[in-house]
């Protein structure tokens, strides 16, 4: 019995793929329809690269819009940061000069281009990688962890210590110097009272989580101050604290020695922590499985084998395309 080798396209072929898809849905000429009709044939890896776009587009095709329009918008908002610190005179790039280079960029680079990082990054004075954790030492010899993909600005003047996190999460360990010493994330502040503490950037504001000694923390300027101390943690968002409470600080800060714990999270979560970890872009399509619950102990340093593990617990599928992984 004949069995047929399934090849496996290239990197470089699954975005030869993806530009000929692009190019197919936008009226080809008869030229056009040649010059793939000859590229398909040329290598059995070009026919495999095209289906599996080909599912990819039929997948993705509403969220990449989405995504599309935010690296857009956040692509803009660079340009226009990069323009206010030019000489007065430079021309301004249009929204539409802005989508054209974020769709180019967008086939020429993959799905790990994220534009929105480079708005974070461009006010930042620390920065980690996906899937890297990095310690920083500040001017007090205060120091902070970052977690993956993370970023964080820096002021010591005017009398304070003030650190604003700009993306992910920091585990900070405070020099007594006798100045105040704040963390700054989304509209909230923690104020440090003592302590080793992480604060932690989440969909709609932040959680404050306390290993030892004391934080205040506050949802915004107007809000009253709650007190943290060792074990416990808080969120906040919109202005408005949660009620603390008490948590396994050692397990949720587990991260730092590379392993993420969950009890009963959704996965949603467990895959908002994954791309922090993972180079490209992880989209989760179904809501219901979005919702399904995980509970289990992780390595950070292999994203794509925690998804397999998951999958063979929960079911899902998963569709690979260079740097994009795709979960339904």
């Amino acid at each position: 019995m004949n069995t047929i080798e399934r090849v496996t396209p290239t990197p470089a072929q699954e975005q030869a793929a993806l530009a000929w898809l692009s190019l197919l849905h936008d009226q080809p000429d008869s030229s056009d329809q040649a010059a793939f009709s000859h590229w398909l044939q040329a290598d059995p890896a070009h026919a495999e690269a095209y289906a599996q776009v080909q599912v990819m587009w039929e997948l993705t095709e509403a969220p990449a819009r989405t995504l599309a329009d935010e690296d857009a918008l956040a692509l803009q908002g660079y340009l226009n940061a990069m323009n206010r610190s030019r000489r007065p005179g430079v021309r301004r790039w249009s929204g539409a000069l802005a989508m054209a280079a974020c769709l180019v960029l967008m086939i020429s680079l993959g799905a790990g281009w994220q534009p929105s990082r480079w708005v974070d990054d461009l006010g930042a004075d620390y920065v980690s990688a996906p899937g890297e954790i990095r310690t920083v030492t500040l001017a007090d010899q205060s120091q902070v962890t970052l977690d993956a993909d993370s970023a964080i600005a820096v002021d010591f003047s005017r009398g304070e210590r003030h650190v604003q996190l700009r993306r992910g999460a920091g585990f900070f360990n405070v020099t007594h110097t006798g100045d105040p010493f704040v963390v700054d994330a989304e509209k909230g502040q923690a104020r440090v009272l003592g302590t080793q503490f992480e604060v932690r950037l989440q969909p709609h504001g932040a959680q404050v989580t306390v290993l030892s000694g004391r934080v205040g923390v506050t949802a915004d300027k107007q809000a009253g101050q709650q007190i943290l101390t060792a074990g416990q943690q808080v969120a906040y968002g919109d202005g408005l604290a949660e009620k603390l409470h008490s948590v396994d600080s050692e397990a949720q800060l587990a991260w730092r020695q590379g392993w993420l714990n969950y009890y009963k999270a959704t996965l949603a979560e467990v895959v908002q922590d994954l791309g922090r970890y993972y180079p490209g872009r992880i989209l989760l399509l179904d809501d219901e499985l979005a919702a399904r619950r995980v509970s289990g102990s992780f390595p950070s340093k292999d994203p794509q084998a925690v998804l397999s593990s998951l999958q063979g617990v929960l079911g899902f599928e998963q569709h690979t395309l260079g740097q994009l992984i795709i979960l339904r």
